[in-house]
């Protein structure tokens, strides 16, 4: 949300706007209960002949938007938006809930709805104005093909609520079409969920290490902790790809604690077996920066398994920085001195990274892999890598350059002087007992280790 013009005055006995009333809203939008009942209807009188495009249009910041002016502010403002939509579309627009709305262009093929959605996405581009105050709000918009991809209410919603989540990874202002294409990416997801479930009980997830190796020391002296599954169906999957899987599912709790556990576990054997290192992390969802419990679990990692204070890391991304910038800054401050080291990775994606280098007790920075790779063929990644590195230096940061798969790019990151660097270029993942006869190890001194771990991977 961006906000032009005056500075709002004071809130006085502001109220949440709540678009769930009974009432018909402004510009011809039904009631709410009433969009289940036009749905049947339509879908009802739907064949192969006669189909149509629904859309699902969510706006977003409206709670913000609220908490900064109030609630007759936001009311005028969505009538403004909402009259404006019903102009652009031709349709009456139906509350599905909050501020998402449903709109049924019928006869209508997705690549035509495609042309009015966009029309859509540039008018969000622009400012919207209220009295003598602008603020910009922005929106996402699911897009099915009816019935090609859904024959009844039910199945329309689900197929329109997975595009507006899809447009949502996307950032702001953005549309996506339901196709199979997706449908599959949503049927893939629902068997990793269903798959997870059962992983925890029959203890099938495997645990992993990316050593980090260090150019000043000549050694690996980090690890970070890394996570798949083999399910059946689809074979490996990593961590990046089932870890939105838990958050949607409700599991992301359970897979981080057994995370932390392994995490903590795997630190006081290192110190148990005195083996040099200097941190061995794990990442964090940015759904378990708000939680609640989160700092107490820590605190009992540490304390269970006697973890001096550096030794144990945790990362979390940029994302997190977005979702909640108070309530992080507050878990990362008490982590923070709690002696956990604090690890921003993505470092250089956008600027809200960068500048929550000023506020958050951040210790290391990884840097953004798409920089890592278009080094072999992109020149200005070179100096983006050169000017962040020296940033990070500046402000007293350690920083590490994950993704190393080429001899290239080793040359401009020593160059870069990046003192910590990970990728298969130097070692695969691992298991833990590979892991511990290679930390503390020169590239040299490893070669058996590495050739193993490396013969591991082809298999």
């Amino acid at each position: 949300m961006k906000l032009f013009g005056k500075k709002p005055a004071p809130r006085t006995n502001a109220r949440p706007v709540n678009r769930d009333s009974e009432a018909s809203g402004p510009a011809g939008v039904s009631r709410r209960n009433s969009c289940y009942e036009y749905l049947d209807t339509v879908m009802s009188n739907t064949d192969r002949r006669n189909g149509g495009t629904a859309l699902k249009i969510y706006i977003e910041n409206f709670k913000r938007l609220n908490d900064v002016f109030g609630y007759d502010y936001c009311e005028e403002l969505l009538q403004q938006i909402l009259i404006y939509l019903r102009q652009v579309t031709g349709k009456k627009l139906h509350q599905f809930i909050g501020v998402e709305y449903i709109v049924i262009l019928e006869h209508t093929t997705s690549v035509q709805a495609q042309s009015v959605c966009q029309e859509i996405l540039d008018r969000f581009e622009h400012v919207w104005t209220v009295g003598d105050i602008d603020c910009l709000c922005s929106v996402q918009i699911g897009i099915c093909a009816f019935p090609t991809y859904a024959s009844t209410t039910d199945q329309l919603l689900e197929c329109l609520d997975t595009a507006v989540s899809k447009a949502s990874e996307y950032g702001p202002n953005q549309m996506v079409v339901y196709n199979s294409a997706l449908r599959e990416h949503m049927a893939r997801r629902h068997v990793i969920a269903m798959y997870l479930s059962e992983a925890f009980d029959r203890q099938e997830i495997e645990v992993r290490y990316r050593p980090t190796y260090n150019i000043e020391k000549k050694k690996f002296t980090r690890a970070e902790l890394y996570l798949r599954v083999f399910v059946k169906g689809i074979g490996f999957v990593g961590a990046p790809e089932f870890t939105p899987v838990a958050e949607d599912s409700g599991q992301i709790r359970t897979l981080e604690y057994f995370a932390l556990e392994h995490l903590g576990s795997c630190i006081a054997q290192l110190l148990e077996r005195g083996i040099e290192f200097e941190s061995v992390s794990t990442r964090i969802s940015p759904m378990m920066l708000i939680q609640g419990d989160l700092l107490e679990k820590v605190k009992t990692i540490l304390s269970r398994y006697q973890i001096p204070a550096g030794k144990l890391a945790l990362e979390f991304s940029e994302n997190a920085y977005l979702t909640s910038q108070l309530n992080m800054t507050m878990t990362l401050q008490s982590l923070s001195e709690m002696g956990v080291e604090v690890i921003l990775n993505d470092f250089g994606s956008g600027f809200s990274s960068i500048s929550s280098l000023l506020e958050l007790p951040v210790d290391t920075v990884k840097f953004e892999r798409l920089f890592i790779w278009q080094l072999e063929s992109n020149p200005k990644a070179r100096v983006m890598v050169d000017s962040l590195t020296q940033m990070a230096k500046n402000l007293g940061l350690k920083m590490i350059a994950e993704g190393v798969e080429t001899q290239h790019q080793l040359k401009v990151l020593n160059r870069a002087d990046c003192v910590y660097q990970q990728g298969f270029y130097y070692a695969p993942t691992m298991e833990k007992d590979l892991l511990f006869q290679l930390m503390d190890c020169s590239l040299e001194e490893s070669k058996a280790v590495l050739d193993t771990a490396r013969e591991a991977v082809r298999r």
